[in-house]
């Protein structure tokens, strides 16, 4: 196996998003119970590819195209969840359809994360901030309080019964990476004895967004209103790639027992973004993942019966 390429995804509507080297695969169970794989390759612009393999810099970037794909992955998983006849059509699939949508969506998501887990906390902070009178603890309680409001989505939105079965998604994701990067054959009894937890997982990256952001806000004490407003919104893709940085330094060193007990909180999060899979939603990661093995160059590392057969992985039309 090769170990420069980290491999993961992301759960979707019934079914898994995979990104590997050079491409991506989205695996979908249709309403007829088969399985829809859609893969694309990644595109990239060589005259970007030096600055964006910049420390903290490849962060942003590495987070940009994540929301894109995921974005496109959640507009294929919907046609083909929501087609009648459980085929997704070009114009369901469409890229020149999606796209708008995809990027006003897009836009949408990232208002909504900016003003709930970084701006609000700012006007709740200030509720008590008089009374606190240390930039340091006022930070200190604005941090908090932004953990408690994350906290706090993901445990609501973990109620939902819709939003559980894309946790078991997410579950299936992070096992099958997990028997991957052991370098078991991707089975379904083989992907089952895995962990849930991942240390690459973006909710272990957000637990770090919020201590990164405390340590920078701190250095830029508690300006006026504006400026406290300014400096949340401006600095956000900064301490995403500084962020990114920490995950993927402690990704790479997790072997390391201190590693381990760092990361620990993070990892124990992902309890609330994640279920335990059936077999079934194992099958759809496997397709995902071996999908894009495939079309990586990787060898293939499943058994003959794989899910990821011409008849129950026809490749969709482009997104």
């Amino acid at each position: 196996m090769d170990n420069t390429t980290f491999y993961g995804g992301q759960a979707v509507i019934e079914g898994v998003m995979m990104r590997g080297s050079r491409n991506y695969a989205v695996a979908v169970r249709d309403p007829r119970g088969q399985i829809v794989v859609h893969h694309e390759p990644l595109k990239s612009n060589p005259s970007l590819s030096r600055v964006a393999r910049l420390p903290i810099i490849r962060g942003m970037v590495a987070l940009w195209s994540t929301l894109s794909l995921g974005m496109r992955a959640l507009a294929f998983a919907a046609s083909v969840v929501m087609a009648e006849d459980g085929v997704a059509d070009g114009s369901t699939g469409g890229k020149a359809n999606t796209q708008p949508v995809i990027g006003g969506s897009m836009v949408l998501a990232l208002l909504f994360a900016v003003g709930l887990f970084f701006v609000l906390p700012i006007f709740l902070t200030n509720l008590v901030g008089r009374q606190l009178g240390s930039a340091l603890l006022t930070n200190l309680v604005e941090n908090g309080i932004r953990l408690a409001l994350i906290l706090g989505y993901m445990y609501g939105i973990g109620r939902l019964a819709e939003v559980q079965r894309v946790f078991g998604y997410h579950g299936a994701e992070h096992k099958t990476i997990n028997a991957y990067e052991a370098g078991v054959e991707l089975t379904v009894p083989n992907v089952q004895r895995f962990s849930l937890i991942h240390p690459r997982c973006g909710t272990t990256f957000l637990l770090v967004v919020v201590v990164v952001s405390f340590f920078v806000f701190v250095l830029l004490g508690r300006p006026p209103l504006v400026g406290l407003v300014a400096s949340r919104v401006v600095l956000i893709p900064i301490i995403a790639g500084l962020a990114y940085e920490v995950i993927r330094l402690g990704a790479t060193n997790y072997h390391r027992g201190f590693v381990r007990s760092l990361l620990a909180p993070g990892l124990a999060l992902q309890r609330l973004t994640t279920r335990q899979p059936d077999d079934t939603m194992i099958e759809v990661a496997i397709a995902a993942l071996s999908r894009v093995l495939l079309e990586d160059g990787k060898p293939l590392p499943v058994e003959a019966n794989s899910p990821l057969t011409p008849e129950s992985s026809a490749s969709s039309s482009a997104l």
